[in-house]
């Protein structure tokens, strides 16, 4: 708690600190839990499996990702910002949101469907992709994980995680020691999505205002489509650069080096999870302060950007110095091919935060109009890279893609994109100077 009070005093947030802090607290605990036990779990099935069995796990999941930004059509922040500018409307809001995603999954659903069809010859994989695609129903009760974060409230949908997670884990334990077979496996990672979803439900019922009943509006439709549709495009190219190497390497390579592949990127994932979770949280104050003081909030975004910047840079580094003891000793020598792809995906922390910040700016400052080409750059990129890369430098030539797509899509598409160029200062000066501005007030919280 004392060191979130200290990365707060960097954007002196005084009038809102001790429900801000409060709220990243909550937040970045239930992220340590969930990724911590994910992690550990994901091991112990990763060990279990085999880099075989592992891989084609991860591209099921993989699969049904790629159809995922549809069934929530970019409407997570759009959804936090409406929800934290129109405290009259939270109703029509979130009713109207619930009816939008529940559409968009079931549309998800036909077309995961249709493409197994026309170019899954597996049977079995087949079978398992459907089964996990289920869970896209149940993720649209993630409106309401976006109205608690709009209110400062993540304490109460983090509890919900938390036991969610742990009860998650234990299913996945009791399966390891019945010796299941994989298809289980995926089952219970469904079932997953399934037990967020009730904890989501419980949490509002126990905490929301009895008066604000959820409907569904179609002037507010309209408006959270037209908002929204800029993201979806932006999200579904995120999702192809993100996921799409899992594609590429199962269908250029094969299943067990997919399963080296992923054991590494779950420990990249690991690396990632502050400068997201910081960069989400402080967003609903940023939109308060951008529309009280504009002049404050121009000096507010440096240091988000700061913040945000360095949290992954100090990630990276640590990463890729203990990538070799944490895939031996994690993994087991099987999984020994992970190494060097840890070693390479580990700077991908550094340009996810540069873009996770930028990406918050730019949709505080209205601007999301224009997101889709840079994240069509990293798409293309991916696409292009992991094409050229996987058959001449097997998954080591993945993980270079991977990281110079986030790159691309991140950071040197500002200097490209004419609205997006007053990233580029922003950005540049954080990473070289940054440093300084977050050093200041760490002495300065250390004398008081």
């Amino acid at each position: 708690m004392r060191l979130i009070n200290s990365i707060f005093k960097i954007l002196k947030l005084s009038g809102n600190r001790e429900k801000v802090v409060r709220n990243v607290y909550w937040a970045v605990s239930g992220k340590v839990v969930q990724i911590a036990s994910g992690l550990l779990v994901g091991i112990l099935v990763a060990r279990y499996l085999g880099p075989e069995q592992f891989g084609l796990m991860n591209y099921v999941i993989s699969y049904v990702m790629l159809f995922s930004i549809l069934a929530t059509f970019g409407l997570d922040g759009i959804e936090v910002r409406e929800l934290s500018k129109h405290e009259a409307d939270k109703g029509a809001l979130l009713g109207t949101a619930f009816g939008l995603r529940l559409l968009f999954a079931s549309i998800a659903l036909v077309l995961i469907l249709t493409t197994l069809i026309l170019f899954e010859s597996d049977r079995y994989t087949f079978t398992m992709v459907m089964v996990y695609s289920v869970s896209l129903i149940f993720s649209s009760l993630n409106v309401i994980r976006n109205y608690f974060t709009s209110i400062i409230l993540n304490e109460y949908v983090v509890k919900s995680e938390i036991a969610r997670t742990v009860l998650g884990a234990l299913i996945k334990v009791v399966l390891l020691w019945a010796h299941c077979s994989l298809t289980w496996f995926i089952a219970a990672s469904a079932f997953d999505i399934v037990l967020v979803a009730g904890g989501y439900v419980l949490s509002y019922r126990k905490k929301a205002p009895d008066s604000m009943a959820w409907r569904f509006d179609r002037a507010t439709a309209g408006m959270l489509i037209r908002a929204s549709f800029p993201l979806l495009l932006s999200g579904a190219a995120i999702v192809v650069y993100q996921k799409i190497n899992a594609i590429m390497i199962r269908n250029m390579l094969d299943n067990a080096a997919l399963g080296q592949f992923s054991a590494a990127a779950k420990l990249t994932e690991f690396s990632t999870f502050i400068p997201m979770m910081i960069a989400q949280t402080i967003t609903p104050i940023l939109v308060k302060v951008h529309e009280a003081d504009s002049t404050r909030y121009l000096i507010k975004r440096q240091q988000f950007m700061d913040l945000i910047v360095w949290s992954g840079i100090g990630m990276a580094v640590a990463m890729s110095l203990l990538a070799y003891p944490a895939i031996l000793v994690l993994y087991g020598r099987e999984y020994a091919s992970a190494i060097p792809v840890l070693q390479i995906t580990a700077w991908r922390s550094i340009f996810m935060a540069l873009a996770a910040a930028s990406g918050q700016l730019i949709i505080i400052e209205g601007l999301q109009n224009w997101v889709i080409l840079r994240n069509l750059m990293g798409c293309v990129v991916s696409i292009g890279l992991n094409w050229w890369l996987i058959p001449v430098w097997g998954i080591h030539g993945s993980a270079i893609a991977m990281v110079l797509s986030v790159a691309c899509a991140g950071f040197f598409s500002h200097h490209v994109i004419r609205p997006y160029r007053f990233l580029v200062p922003i950005q540049w000066r954080a990473i070289f100077t940054g440093w300084r501005s977050i050093a200041s007030a760490v002495r300065k919280r250390a004398v008081d």
